[in-house]
């Protein structure tokens, strides 16, 4: 067995030549050297391991450091679910707020009588416009949290417009539904005016208060305006009287009914059936007696029959 050596200069080498127990000495050194490898690292853990290094106490407070990572990281996922519940709840709000809005929008549309095609609330707004590039930094997704709040603080200001616009409306609703005008009944026609009269009974002149109505028994006597009824029963003169008051110091009388719809409290509207035509109390054939009151006086009901609201 020949052993060549190369040197690094100039390329010289050297040939050793191994006799047959040099040969076997190498064999056997060769064949020893793992298992002396392998005693050698169990010596060392073993040695390490009288240290403390892989004992129980090491692998103990390993454990310890596992089970405060796992601790922690079970604070990061309960603060994460936390956070996603807390932004869950504010979405759900906010959508809340909108449906709410849009039912508002809806009546507003309604009260106001503008076009429903014009203002759809049940839709998103219709927006475009041409692609240009635009020139600045780059996109960056915007805080969430900002974000909800700036749409929180928008829908406050979109609440309070809308707000004010209803009760606007309402108000004008209100004020042109308690405008006493009109007939108050469907079907008859005006038997007598205000003022002197030949009394029906009496033959003598005397004071007449209101308008009579003549008309078939049972027909329909109707509300001239909103308002609260005050009266609903027999009084002397009226027979069976309904009285309403629409306030602005207005109220209104419905005389010789057969019979009464409504109730003390009830709150009528424009156009709404108060009684039925009779003849009750000191009158000649069914008709309905009508008085209006300002401010505790009668006036003559003609002027408001033939009202116009400008």
């Amino acid at each position: 067995m020949n052993i060549i050596i190369v040197g690094q200069r100039h390329g010289r080498s050297k040939t050793f030549s191994l006799g047959p127990v040099a040969r076997w000495s190498l064999t056997f050194m060769l064949a020893i050297l793992p298992f002396s490898m392998g005693a050698a690292g169990y010596y060392l853990t073993m040695m390490l391991a009288d240290e403390g290094l892989f004992g129980p106490e090491t692998a103990k407070a390993w454990q310890q450091d596992l089970t405060q990572q796992r601790n922690q990281l079970n604070k990061i996922r309960a603060h994460t679910d936390d956070q996603l519940v807390g932004l869950t709840q504010r979405m759900a709000q906010l959508q809340a707020r909108l449906t709410r809005l849009d039912a508002l929008g809806e009546r507003l549309i309604d009260r106001s009588k503008l076009d429903k095609g014009e203002f759809n609330f049940g839709s998103l707004p219709a927006i475009g416009g041409p692609s240009r590039q635009e020139v600045g930094s780059v996109y960056q997704a915007p805080d969430i949290i900002r974000v909800l709040d700036e749409l929180s603080e928008q829908i406050d200001n979109r609440e309070q417009q809308l707000e004010i616009l209803d009760s606007i409306l309402g108000e004008k609703k209100i004020t042109r539904d308690t405008f006493v005008a009109g007939l108050p009944i469907k079907k008859g026609w005006m038997s007598s005016r205000y003022g002197m009269r030949t009394d029906p009974f009496t033959g003598r002149l005397a004071w007449h208060a209101g308008v009579d109505f003549a008309g078939k028994n049972g027909s329909d006597i109707v509300s001239v305006a909103s308002g609260v009824v005050t009266w609903s029963d027999k009084r002397s003169g009226y027979g069976l009287l309904v009285e309403v008051n629409h306030g602005n110091g207005y109220k209104t009388r419905y005389a010789h009914c057969d019979e009464s719809k409504v109730k003390v409290g009830d709150v009528v509207r424009k156009g709404e059936v108060l009684a039925l035509m009779g003849s009750s109390g000191r009158s000649t054939g069914p008709h309905v007696h009508f008085e209006v009151y300002k401010n505790g006086r009668t006036v003559d009901p003609a002027s408001y029959i033939h009202r116009t609201r400008r």
